[in-house]
């Protein structure tokens, strides 16, 4: 499934482990989306080589996994992912996990992903 577009012409996702809606994407260094994580699901382990990205948890429990060590991120609380560094997020609570991601650097498209473990089949992509 690709993107679709929301009613506000906002660009949304659904993706296997939840979904994505991009608040903002008008600026040259910066795009910004909101992430829902469902229960139970995980993000692939990737990395990014033109854009770092930081993450603000809005609720639920976010497990980041920032090469190879896990960090618990709780409501109000944001984490850094620097640039090429792998990470993941995954919910292991029984709620959503809502967080908003701002990504900066020079590039934002899904394509800048290497993914090194997928719970979906998407490793190599």
């Amino acid at each position: 499934m690709s993107p679709t577009t929301d009613a506000m012409g906002r660009e949304h996702d659904v993706r296997p482990w939840g979904e994505y809606l991009v608040l903002d994407d008008s600026a040259a260094d910066h795009k910004v989306k909101r992430i829902t994580v469902t229960s139970g699901k995980r993000l692939s382990y990737q990395s990014h080589a033109k854009r770092a990205e930081h993450w603000f948890v809005v609720s639920g429990t976010a497990i980041v996994t920032l090469n190879d060590t896990e960090h618990e991120v709780l409501p109000g609380s944001a984490i850094d992912i620097p640039l090429g560094t792998k990470h993941r997020v995954e919910n292991r609570g029984t709620e959503p996990l809502v967080f908003i991601e701002v990504q900066y650097g020079t590039y934002f498209g899904e394509d800048d992903i290497v993914r090194f473990e997928d719970d979906y089949g998407r490793t190599g992509s």
